[in-house]
């Protein structure tokens, strides 16, 4: 699906998993918060149609930083598609809070055009089970490359020292894709989504552990950078052709 065509500038990040309950919304409106306190304004886009994202915007006041919001699971006979879908000039990020139970075409037309997927991972028998395929799928279906950048996943909802843990990091470990952040079981994110913010707008002395966390996922993706616009350079003189000399 794309939002932006037209914009080079704007970093689209999609969080991915058709496994409902993985964390995908904890992750879009943390980074969300993020940008959002960095500026200028991201856009937060709910594909979800339970709205999720959505619900948490509407808790979030008015003098915090600014953050839009599109529902993208919402259809209007009144304005076409690419009108609800756009994205203001000022967003430099579109952070994508996707569904569970995505069939491949779904997935595909969501990922055709991201700059960076994220896939968070439950650390649970079933989830680890599940990821498996899905990743599988992802990379020979959708052909997404492990080795470009784009891909990144999310260890997420973790307890230290245990069996489920080392697990889980070692099937992560094995499918040569970028973990970029081990995020705890922590009553933060619940508390922050309670009221509309991100582990970065708590008090940094009761969030500090979580925000530590979050630094090799914003790092990744900090090193984002937008195409290049493509230099013509002229062809050598040989290959030129040759201007009228003047009449005298």
């Amino acid at each position: 699906m794309s939002y932006s065509p037209n914009r080079a500038d704007l970093q689209k990040i999609v969080i991915l998993n058709p496994k409902g309950g993985c964390g995908k919304t904890t992750l879009a409106t943390n980074l969300a918060s993020y940008f959002a306190l960095r500026g200028p304004p991201p856009t937060l886009l709910d594909c979800d149609s339970q709205g999720f994202c959505m619900r948490w915007l509407e808790r979030r006041r008015s003098d915090r930083a600014p953050i839009h919001g599109i529902a993208a699971y919402r259809q209007s006979p009144r304005i076409t598609r690419s009108w609800h879908l756009r994205v203001p000039a000022e967003t430099r990020q579109v952070i994508i809070d996707t569904p569970a139970a995505l069939d491949s075409s779904q997935i595909h037309e969501l990922i055709y055009d991201a700059d960076n997927i994220i896939i968070p991972v439950l650390p649970s028998a079933f989830d680890i089970r599940f990821a498996a395929q899905f990743i599988a799928d992802l990379l020979l279906v959708s052909q997404v490359e492990r080795g470009n950048g784009k891909l990144s996943i999310v260890a997420n909802r973790t307890k230290d020292n245990t069996l489920s843990l080392r697990q889980l990091m070692r099937f992560l470990n094995s499918l040569r894709i970028p973990v970029v952040a081990t995020l705890r079981d922590s009553q933060n994110y619940v508390r922050a989504a309670g009221r509309g913010i991100g582990i970065y707008e708590l008090p940094y002395h009761q969030a500090s552990k979580d925000i530590r966390d979050l630094v090799g996922l914003i790092s990744w993706l900090e090193k984002w950078q937008p195409p290049r616009p493509e230099v013509l350079h002229p062809a050598p003189l040989d290959e030129q052709d040759s201007a009228p000399l003047p009449l005298h």
